[in-house]
């Protein structure tokens, strides 16, 4: 019998391309700890978010791959992951142990921006990612109802707000800090020092993701962000019609105009399918949210169908995705989420990728 060598492994991975990366995973770095003892092979695949619509592809690729070399008996392929840090700009506030800031972001109101924020979160969390969701709509602080936490107040300790767990992500609202029946009559400076407040004085603990509900518009807590912080990437939702994605169209120039990369668009109440006749109706138009992102050059992320059960879970305040996981709105919302964090894997990994290809 031919002796299995490390090499031999390594070689025969190489065949496995991530599609998004455009790289094979040995030198992306993503198989760890191999060991061989006699004819048994066994190895970790880190992929960089838990949330990897390809990670049951690649666990299976992997084990059919190293199981056809001669010699080998038994693999065992261990699937992980570990989200990559995000890009760092100097001179922005650190937050040393949050890996990744996503906006989720909206030109106008009412397209269900909170909805899909915490739905999102939700989402992520449900995959195995360490996940926080600031509610930064200081106008409209609607995150904590639609978590059932609204009567909820954060504890705060060694002078930091601890935030609010529910549903596997920690959370912070000014709906949670101030009296319920209070506006928010607030000034450009009063936001960005609201902003500050949740970023440095929340103990966030380690997060893979940090997503941060936004007001809607191209206003003062979208520039404080951008200011204050290095995020990441923005999610921008819309709804086919073309008024809202007139209004979208302003945001996104805005995130450019402040150096903030788009992660790609969502439409949001895309359809709706009539639950007595299963007929679909297109309610606000079709297509509008696809046809935009080629437009744009931007991702697309999926398209969310407009339904009660929606609307019953956000009023309960339990996320659908969790109340009724099997319905159409709640795998829209898993698959949105997947690919949000693909794309935010690919923004992070950029610099490496442009280190691997000059070395070469």
């Amino acid at each position: 019998m031919n002796q299995i060598t490390e090499q031999a492994v390594l070689d025969a991975l190489k065949n496995i391309v991530d599609p998004d990366l455009k790289k094979d995973i040995v030198t992306l770095g993503f198989v760890k700890d191999l060991k061989i003892e006699g004819g048994d092979v066994s190895f970790r695949l880190v992929l960089t978010t838990p949330a990897c619509p390809v990670r049951d592809a690649f666990e299976e690729e992997a084990t059919k791959i190293v199981s056809s070399l001669e010699g080998v008996e038994d693999v065992k392929v261990t699937m992980d992951a570990e989200v990559p840090k995000g890009r760092g700009i100097s001179g922005n506030m650190a937050l040393p142990n949050v890996k990744n800031i996503i906006a989720v972001s909206s030109g106008k109101g009412g397209v269900g921006k909170s909805t899909v924020a915490v739905n999102l979160a939700v989402s992520l969390a449900l995959d195995g990612a360490k996940v926080g969701l600031m509610d930064a709509d200081v106008y409209g602080p609607n995150v904590p109802l639609m978590l059932g936490v609204a009567q909820q107040q954060p504890q705060v300790s060694m002078n930091k707000i601890i935030p609010i767990e529910v549903y596997g992500i920690k959370m912070i609202s000014m709906a949670v800090l101030a009296p319920p029946d209070k506006p928010m009559i607030l000034r450009g400076p009063m936001l960005h020092g609201i902003v500050r407040q949740f970023l440095s004085d929340v103990n966030w603990g380690e997060l893979d993701y940090l997503i941060v509900d936004m007001p809607p518009g191209t206003g003062d807590v979208q520039l404080s962000l951008a200011q204050l912080v290095p995020v990441q990437g923005a999610v921008l939702v819309t709804t086919p019609q073309i008024v809202s994605l007139a209004d979208v169209r302003r945001a996104l120039k805005m995130f450019d105009t402040v150096a903030v990369p788009i992660l790609g668009i969502i439409e949001n109440m895309s359809y709706f399918i009539a639950p007595d006749t299963q007929n679909r109706y297109d309610i606000f138009g079709k297509g509008g949210g696809s046809e935009f992102a080629d437009e744009m050059g931007v991702p697309f992320l999926g398209e969310v169908p407009l339904g009660i059960e929606v609307r019953e879970a956000g009023d309960k305040g339990t996320p659908v995705v969790v109340s009724n996981p099997d319905s159409p709105q709640s795998k829209a919302f898993r698959i949105v989420a997947e690919e949000v964090a693909r794309q935010v894997s690919i923004e992070a990994m950029k610099p490496e990728l442009v280190i691997m290809s000059r070395a070469k």
